[in-house]
């Protein structure tokens, strides 16, 4: 696809709406909403690489209460026209239809190939990819099981939520609320996931979230490795211009 003139694609991550109280979220939130508002004007494509809500699970006729702010204002900008990409991340795993249904939105559950000015890009949110990370693969392996899902199903949501939140919050291994911490290029799992799928193909960009971590790396055959950061602690998102890429801030107001 080739983007019209003075229009931009735009990727974020890790929002952890919900986290760690309410108060703080709602700043978080009205801080999102208000960068939606701004690149609403020369966006041609939106990216939304996963964990948009620290937990997430769609029942049959139910869905956790709030975030009215920032689901208001993706399904304005979805229904003028502007596409928006959403990957399923590691706390958003229970989606099921509402997002596709209620915002239009085109969601993904693995990393996807796109052409954009005739630049290969692989995005997907980040989580189970490469080496390591072997406990949160045991631990995905459960909870995306169809009978664990069924168990779960039929609790009462306010039961179901509750218990939801609180292992999102609390178990380190599935939480994105730890402080993470650049590993070095000889480590990360990520980069490693690259490096070993640009022995298998070409591809410009390689984008994922998952880290916490902005990051802009080189690797070999002129392709770039970007994590997206959060907006918990970095308010961090990248933009393509049609030619590059970059990772930019949106700084938090002061209150």
């Amino acid at each position: 696809m080739e983007l019209k003139k003075g229009y931009k694609i735009y990727f974020a991550s890790d929002n952890h709406l919900g986290a760690p109280s309410f108060e703080e979220s709602l700043k978080r939130e009205k801080h999102f909403v208000s960068w939606l508002d701004i690149i609403k004007k020369d966006a041609s494509e939106i990216f939304l690489l996963g964990d948009l809500f620290d937990f997430w699970f769609e029942y049959a006729k139910v869905v956790p209460k709030g975030f009215v702010r920032v689901l208001g204002k993706l399904a304005e900008i979805s229904d003028s026209g502007i596409k928006i990409n959403f990957f399923v991340g590691n706390h958003d795993l229970w989606t099921k239809d509402y997002f596709q249904k209620e915002l239009g939105f085109n969601v993904y559950r693995k990393p996807e190939e796109f052409r954009f000015n005739n630049k290969l890009f692989f995005i997907g949110h980040g989580d189970g990819l490469g080496p390591f990370d072997n406990g949160y693969k045991f631990l995905k392996s459960i909870f995306t099981n169809t009978f664990t899902n069924f168990l779960f199903r039929i609790l009462h949501p306010d039961i179901g939520i509750k218990i939801g939140q609180f292992l999102s919050k609390k178990n380190k291994l599935i939480s994105g609320n730890q402080e993470p911490k650049f590993l070095g290029k000889e480590k990360e799992w990520l980069i490693k996931y690259c490096e070993k799928k640009l022995n298998e193909k070409h591809r410009d960009f390689f984008i994922f979230g998952h880290r916490h971590l902005p990051i802009n790396i080189d690797l070999k055959q002129r392709s770039k490795y970007i994590n997206l950061g959060d907006w918990i602690s970095h308010f961090t998102y990248a933009v393509f211009d049609g030619n590059k890429i970059e990772l930019k801030t949106h700084e938090m107001k002061k209150a």
